[in-house]
């Protein structure tokens, strides 16, 4: 059978996927993609846009802000990562994802200029010029674009950003930067352009000298410009009041699990104001906060019993997804963890921060990447930490059946350690739930 257009973009892709596989980087630099979108005609200049960092939450935040500019009426190009399921996931203009058809189209596009570019590409390199590729060919009005890892050197930081969002610093990636969060920071606030109005999120003292360092049109700080005043648990996600330097917003529905998803939602208020130079409306405001949605980030899949999937992957994204679980929901029966992680992370650290010794059973899967930690020594972490009822089961659809048949309608199941394992868990789950 002739191989398909979709098929051939896949194997190149896959091809390229050095990272995604071993966790290094050779030479972290913007030089190859900044030739490449040149060669493309620029592309990411055809749009304005919103650049997004941190350590964590700048998913939750791109999503926010997406919404809010859509609300708005403009037509906006999201690009983030990782991607759970499908890699069309991580490129959409207005909340539809980029198809088959067209994603081969430019990843071949790409393919055909790698030569020209004069050195070998990288998987995220392709995909960063492909979002900008077909943003620009969609006519986007504004582009919301996630950094993929720390920020300097992202491949995404070619654009020249209206608006440029930290969302917080945790100590993650230290092998590329650290060992302190000033360092860390010191990497994320490279996206700040001398033209950019600089979002400040983070507000721990180790950070602020670089904070402000940094040279910009602007900087908004929270705390300073803006704030979140109230923040109360809701059915279905949190009643957020903010402050901000143009307005005051009383309970704002968030439906997203968390107490800090309200400090994400004043983040994302705060640069949208920034990029109108104006207050948000509040039927605006509602409207776009009542379309986010966070597959993969403390997901609730199923009730009765009650399943959870959450992609905390570092030590801040687990405390944060413990404090949720265990705060936040109450739970009559047994808690059961199925967790599985990268070889780069501290398992027991980790395992701490979600309070594995807490849940009554832990089923320790290996994450589905040659970058997985064997779930062996997932479980040994696990006893060392002081979990009483560890399993090991290798497959994340194995250990999602294991765990799945013990649970009763009041027990409840959290399924966390990388957004590889929710990925993975995600497809089975549907299956596994009534």
């Amino acid at each position: 059978m002739t191989e398909t257009a979709i098929e051939r973009a896949s194997a190149f892709l896959e091809s390229h996927s050095v990272y995604e596989k071993t966790g290094r980087i050779e030479s972290p630099s913007t030089a190859n993609i900044e030739r490449l979108v040149g060669l493309l005609g620029d592309p990411h200049t055809a749009y304005r846009t919103i650049h997004i960092t941190g350590t964590n939450g700048k998913g939750s935040t791109s999503q926010m802000v997406t919404k809010l500019l859509m609300a708005h009426g403009l037509r906006v190009g999201t690009y983030t990562s990782p991607h759970l399921e499908r890699v069309n996931e991580r490129m959409a203009v207005d909340d539809e994802p980029i198809s088959d058809d067209e994603l081969a189209e430019n990843v071949l596009a790409i393919a055909e200029l790698e030569p020209l570019v004069g050195t070998r590409l990288s998987y995220f390199e392709i995909l960063t010029a492909v979002a900008f590729r077909w943003f620009a060919n969609s006519a986007i009005d504004v582009g919301v674009i996630e950094v993929g890892l720390l920020g300097r050197w992202d491949a995404t930081n070619v654009v020249k950003s209206d608006v440029a969002v930290l969302t917080n610093v945790s100590l993650d990636h230290t092998e590329f930067a650290g060992p302190t969060h000033a360092h860390i920071a010191g990497e994320k606030v490279g996206i700040v352009k001398a033209d950019s109005v600089f979002v400040q999120g983070e507000t721990r003292e180790d950070v602020q000298e670089i904070c402000t360092e940094v040279v910009c049109a602007r900087r908004v700080v929270r705390g300073e410009h803006f704030e979140v005043t109230s923040n109360e648990l809701a059915v279905g996600g949190r009643l957020v009041s903010m402050r901000t330097m143009r307005a005051r917003y009383e309970d704002v529905f968030v439906p997203l699990h968390g107490s800090h998803q309200g400090d994400n939602a004043v983040v994302a208020v705060a640069a949208v104001e920034e990029f109108f130079d104006n207050s948000v409306h509040r039927d605006v405001l509602d409207e776009g906060f009542a379309a986010v949605t966070m597959p993969g980030r403390f997901e609730v899949v199923g009730h009765q019993p009650l399943v959870i999937v959450d992609g905390a992957h570092n030590v801040g994204g687990g405390e944060v997804c413990s404090e949720v679980f265990f705060n936040d929901f109450q739970v009559e029966g047994k808690r059961v963890l199925v967790v599985g992680m990268l070889k780069s992370r501290a398992p027991q650290e980790l395992l701490g921060a979600l309070r594995a010794d807490e849940f009554d059973l832990v089923v320790c899967c290996t994450a589905p990447t040659p970058r997985g930690t064997p779930a062996s020594e997932v479980a040994a972490a696990a006893r060392a930490i002081g979990c009483d009822d560890v399993k090991i089961v290798e497959q994340v659809d194995s250990a999602l059946a294991t765990a799945y048949r013990q649970l009763r309608a009041e027990d409840a199941l959290l399924v966390a350690g990388s957004l590889y394992v929710v990925g993975a868990a995600r497809p089975v789950l549907r299956q596994l739930m009534p």
